[in-house]
């Protein structure tokens, strides 16, 4: 299960790599799951992602309960539906555009009920800290 794991672990760097290059990719969900990935196989390379600097300070701030920027979940969110938008206009058969839309408000459903917003979180704490 450790290769899996570490196989995982590779792909999704891999593919968060080209997330920063590539403007439609993104990244950040790659490199959380890599981060996953190598928990479990390779503390090694989990250390190695994590001192990045470009993605350790994400992956920190994830694990820290901080979850994502609000800015990063309207991103996520508009490539879900331009994605959904041409996954139903290319797709022929009704049945595949029914199951790609659920999947899509699943993924939508998810980033925005239990993905927490940062600056929700950091402003509970400020608040919390107050009184």
């Amino acid at each position: 299960m450790r290769v899996v794991w570490l196989g995982s672990g590779l792909v999704c760097t891999g593919l968060g790599f080209l997330g920063i290059i590539l403007p439609i990719v993104p990244a950040t969900p790659f490199f959380l799951l890599a981060a996953y990935a190598f928990a479990r196989s390779s503390p090694r390379l989990e250390q190695w992602l994590l001192d990045l600097p470009r993605v350790g300070p994400s992956i920190r701030a994830y694990r820290a309960g901080l979850g994502i920027p609000r800015r990063t979940k309207r991103w996520a969110t508009l490539i879900i539906v331009l994605s959904l938008m041409f996954s139903t206009w290319r797709l022929p058969i009704l049945e595949a555009k029914l199951l790609v839309l659920a999947l899509g408000a699943v993924g939508l459903w998810y980033i925005y009920r239990r993905v927490p917003t940062r600056e929700d979180v950091l402003a509970q704490g400020a608040r919390s800290h107050e009184g």
